[in-house]
């Protein structure tokens, strides 16, 4: 699990470099059209593009902090074996949602690249997004399904975060 954690944390921190990378664009962009009147050419089409990658590799950072999946307001009154139950079904529900995800983005990164598939203005690759997008998918599912086997109480003894 530790393994998994600094992934987690890696594509965390490449997700805020990304969200950097976006900050200075939008502000080069907009410096250039209001003072110079020549924007960057397509920068809609790059933030959309990197925003996306930037959440889904924010996804397994959250899933390690356990902050993808809380209901507290129906379980606050039940007992701590019955929370650790539900936390572990909706961690195994996590699991099988984002599996799903990254297998379905795995194979629309493959079309993307067999058929070429660019943005309309930049002709920017689109398959190049799904490389960020369906590893952070599938790292989050394998975390949550070892949180959902193990249960969160084991996995916070090796020091891990709640």
């Amino acid at each position: 699990m530790k393994f998994l954690e600094t992934l987690a944390r890696m594509c965390a921190v490449l997700a805020g470099v990304i969200l950097v990378a976006i900050t200075l664009m939008t502000v080069y962009s907009v410096i250039g059209r209001d003072f110079f009147g020549k924007a960057l050419l397509g920068d809609f089409e790059l933030t959309a593009v990197m925003t996306g990658a930037a959440v889904s590799l924010f996804l397994p950072w959250c899933q390690v902090k356990r902050g993808n999946i809380i209901v507290d307001f129906f379980t606050a009154k039940t007992s701590d074996k019955t929370r650790g139950a539900l936390d572990r079904i909706g961690a195994l529900f996590i699991a099988g949602m984002l599996g799903l995800c990254a297998w379905r983005a795995t194979l629309g990164g493959l079309s993307a690249f067999k058929s070429n598939s660019g943005t309309m203005m930049l002709g920017f690759p689109e398959w190049i997004v799904y490389c960020f997008i369906a590893p952070a998918l599938a790292l989050t599912a394998l975390i949550a399904l070892l949180q959902a086997v193990r249960g969160f109480s084991e996995i916070e003894e090796e020091g891990l975060p709640q």
